[in-house]
C-alpha cells in the first residue's frame, strides 16, 4: 500500500511518499544467534532455559525473541509458530 504526505517548508511544497517493501520469499534475515534461540522457543524453553543454554543473559534472550517478534511481525511464541510452521 502506497502512503504520501506533503508538507511546506521555506516557502515550498515538498511530497513523501512511502511505499511497504516487498516480503523476502524466503522470510525475514535472521542473525545466527535469532536462529538459534527461534530454535529454542520453537521446542518450548522458556527465555531462562534459553539463557543458560546459550550462555547469556535473560534480557539478551528477551530481546532477541523481540526481535524475532518484529521481522516476523507477530506478538506472541504461539503466532511465531504458525508463522513458521503454517
Amino acid at each position: 500500500m502506497q502512503q504520501w504526505t506533503t508538507f511546506r517548508w521555506a516557502g515550498q511544497t515538498f511530497a513523501v511518499v512511502s511505499q511497504a517493501a516487498p516480503s523476502r520469499p524466503g522470510g525475514p534475515v535472521l542473525t545466527p544467534a535469532e536462529r538459534e534461540v527461534m530454535t529454542l522457543l520453537l521446542a518450548g524453553k522458556s527465555n531462562s532455559e534459553i539463557a543458560r543454554k546459550r550462555k547469556t543473559a535473560v534480557r539478551t534472550v528477551a530481546n532477541q525473541v523481540a526481535s524475532l517478534f518484529r521481522k516476523f511481525g507477530v506478538g506472541s511464541r504461539a503466532a511465531l509458530a504458525a508463522r513458521v510452521h503454517p
